[in-house]
């Protein structure tokens, strides 16, 4: 619930009271045995009092009366969901988690149901796994078996984390059948990518607001992310620190490996003419280089600081899909920036174990998703 701006300290107010919780639009009258009170405009618009509680009311039943007054339901999934995401161990996860949970809160709050009304709307403690399960299947069915395993993890760990915190006392949505997620794993021919690219380099050379135009650093993140087998989040953090005389230092995530990618011809060309670019925003807009090599990222935005993820994959998706429209590739040669990872792998020469280690993959198994390429065995012989 919304909190009222900080008030002065009130000596009247029961010991008892945290004054700074109490609700918003509620107040204390110390007259007589002492009375707590909201104030209210009637249809006419005239100030209206009236009394809520004694001044025997704990902190707790404050909130209670004031959220009932509201129409807030403290059973429903929309007030588990709201304190979720009202709680630090949300607000610790990275800003890109936090927007996948808002999409999948949304997503499920808004399915409707039997009742004539909402799910957010329901009680959760009425929940059970056959409930949840039909909701998972609903949603696969619609031909979005992605959307459905992400909207059925988000459930089940709020629903986990509601338990842990007596807002419910099972967990529903424990031991339900993730749906079957399609495996996209596109592997972009190489005279497509280089297509790409260098349209990508041409129309980052117009003036931005003119038609077709790209940002310039989007050919720069696609060369980058191809050399250096890098997803697109680690391009975008690459910064001064990880140039090294003898290569490229990666910055790998989720547990794979960092290693060094030597310098080529290519790569060295497309990290020099990342930091031409930086350097010519910096000095345009007056910018101050920071002192520190981890701080000055090689790939900046427009504004001359560093590039956000999300920023990235919006001009991706739609320099894809104007090249589409122009008929510069077909809609089956559609690929995703992760794909140029999986390029890159595929093209790193050597046997299995020289791909690995390139990647920096800890597990072997990783390469059935990474690596495309058809070894070339010897025939059989007696």
């Amino acid at each position: 619930m919304r909190r009222s701006r900080k008030r002065q300290h009130n000596p009247h107010i029961p010991k008892h009271i945290d004054q700074a919780a109490i609700p918003a639009a509620v107040f204390y009258d110390h007259r007589g045995k002492g009375t707590w009170y909201t104030s209210f405009r009637d249809e006419a618009g005239r100030q209206r009092r009236q009394n809520i509680a004694t001044s025997l009311a704990t902190l707790s039943e404050l909130h209670r009366i004031m959220e009932e007054r509201t129409g807030t339901d403290r059973d429903s999934l929309n007030y588990l969901c709201k304190q979720y995401h009202d709680s630090s161990k949300f607000k610790r996860l990275t800003p890109g988690t936090q927007a996948d949970y808002l999409y999948c809160r949304d997503i499920l709050v808004n399915i409707p149901t039997k009742l004539q009304k909402p799910l957010g709307e329901l009680a959760v403690r009425k929940f059970t796994p056959a409930l949840i399960q039909r909701i998972i299947d609903s949603i696969a069915d619609e031909g979005t078996p992605s959307k459905a395993a992400h909207a059925l993890r988000y459930i089940r760990l709020v629903m986990q984390w509601g338990r842990n915190r007596g807002y419910l006392d099972v967990n529903p949505a424990l031991g339900i059948e993730s749906p079957t997620e399609r495996k996209q794993r596109r592997l972009p021919a190489p005279a497509v990518m280089q297509r790409l690219i260098d349209r990508a380099r041409e129309l980052g050379k117009l003036k931005r607001g003119q038609k077709g135009a790209v940002p310039p650093h989007l050919s720069l993140v696609m060369e980058l992310a191809y050399l250096c087998r890098l997803r697109g989040i680690e391009v975008v953090t690459l910064t001064d620190a990880n140039e090294l005389p003898e290569g490229v230092l990666t910055n790998r995530r989720k547990g794979s490996r960092d290693n060094i990618v030597q310098w080529t011809p290519r790569l060295r060309s497309a990290w020099e003419a990342a930091k031409k670019r930086r350097a010519d925003i910096w000095q345009a807009r007056g910018t101050a280089e920071p002192r520190l090599p981890e701080q000055r990222f090689i790939i900046t935005a427009e504004h001359g600081g560093k590039l956000s993820k999300s920023g990235l994959d919006s001009a991706w998706q739609r320099f894809i899909t104007t090249a589409i429209e122009a008929g510069i590739i077909t809609s089956e040669q559609r690929f995703g920036l992760h794909d140029l990872k999986r390029r890159g792998i595929t093209d790193t020469p050597g046997n299995r174990a020289d791909k690995q280690q390139a990647s920096g993959h800890r597990d072997e198994s990783m390469l059935d998703i990474y690596d495309l390429s058809v070894p070339t065995v010897p025939a059989s012989a007696l």
